[in-house]
């Protein structure tokens, strides 16, 4: 065969294999995919239910309808506090809700929501991305056949409500409050009685006395479920959770089936979705703040030192204690510990130094 009759037919070859794949590629780039998210929060929720609502919509949008998203709120399909495993085995493709929820099935999963007197929501975005916290995230979470992503974060929240004042650590012996997390732990410590409820069971425990005092976001949300008609005394700050973090987890299975540019896709909407949520919250917080105290009376305190004091020590105690519980959640601890004490050096001489050299005024 002479070199023109060869590269005639390698041509022949090149365009009919390329005419047989366009209708392959066009199928494939046309396809399109349903997914279910199933959130822990009550549908359009704002910030929480809000926030998952504009991720889904951000995913079909910027995937021109190839992967579209059905939001479901929490108890619509499944139970808020079972989005964990209707997304593991694939009941739902997708899930949006609070890794601390999760700590029955791995006490690391706390330490990518929140932990007292821990990383604030710049500093555990920085540790998920740059500090190697993702990476152990996705270490946690591959046993359990799920891809988790960072999808929101409130910003510092607020102490709580409750319906007696807090006058000293005393005060907190045989409370029961609804406070999740390491945050939970804590209070347990102290003699208190953590509670683990959903959202949208919060006023009618608290109101009916079920409960004593209830955590839940900050003034935003608060403000939306009613909490200062249930309790009239809202403390602060929000040492159980300074930076907590909203989880956006995926189907293992369903993420591998996804072309890479939907992959990159759903990833890059996640990212914008934190960044959308802080900056809400962030603008909607001080607004409720003020109409829970100018329009309905609210008692706002500050927690007393003594007790801020011994709620740091008792916490410092109990992360490390659950720490210990395996080689993977030490791996974690020992991982944020790292971070947040080098951060620190940094934000004493820039945001710390900062808000003070600001002042009130």
């Amino acid at each position: 065969m002479d070199r023109r009759e060869f590269l005639g037919k390698a041509g022949a070859t090149a365009a009919a294999v390329g005419a047989a794949s366009a209708p392959a590629i066009a199928t494939a780039a046309g396809k399109k995919i349903k997914w279910k998210m199933v959130t822990s929060w009550p549908r359009n929720f704002p910030g929480l239910g809000t926030g998952a609502a504009w991720l889904a919509k951000a995913i079909t949008e910027m995937s021109d309808g190839r992967l579209t998203v059905k939001v479901y709120g929490g108890g619509e399909l499944v139970p808020p506090l079972e989005v964990f495993d209707a997304v593991s085995r694939g009941t739902a493709e997708m899930g949006h809700s609070g890794a601390y929820y999760w700590k029955g099935k791995s006490p690391a999963t706390q330490f990518f929501t929140a932990v007292p007197f821990g990383l604030t929501a710049i500093e555990m975005h920085s540790w998920l991305h740059f500090g190697g916290g993702m990476a152990l995230w996705q270490e946690v979470y591959d046993r359990f056949n799920l891809v988790p992503f960072d999808a929101g974060n409130t910003g510092v929240q607020m102490g709580g409500w409750f319906n007696k004042e807090i006058n000293s650590v005393a005060d907190l012996k045989g409370l029961k409050m609804r406070i999740p997390g390491l945050g939970g732990e804590v209070l347990k410590r102290l003699g208190g009685t953590p509670v683990s409820l959903p959202g949208a069971e919060l006023f009618t425990s608290l109101q009916s006395g079920a409960i004593d005092a209830t955590e839940w976001v900050g003034p935003y949300n608060d403000l939306a479920f009613g909490l200062y008609k249930a309790a009239k005394h809202y403390y602060y700050p929000g040492w159980h959770e300074p930076g907590p973090v909203l989880e956006c987890m995926v189907n293992k299975d369903a993420w591998n089936a996804l072309p890479k540019d939907l992959q990159a896709i759903v990833s890059a909407a996640t990212q914008a979705v934190s960044n959308r949520m802080l900056a809400e919250y962030t603008a909607n917080n001080n607004q409720a703040l003020n109409t829970l105290v100018t329009k309905h009376k609210v008692d706002v305190r500050r927690f007393p030192e003594d007790v801020l004091a011994s709620l740091r020590q008792t916490s410092d105690e109990v992360v490390a204690e659950v720490a210990a519980a395996d080689p993977l959640t030490q791996k974690v601890y020992d991982s944020y510990r790292n971070f947040r004490d080098n951060v620190i050096a940094w934000h004493d001489v820039s945001e710390r130094a900062y808000y003070n050299a600001r002042g009130a005024g």
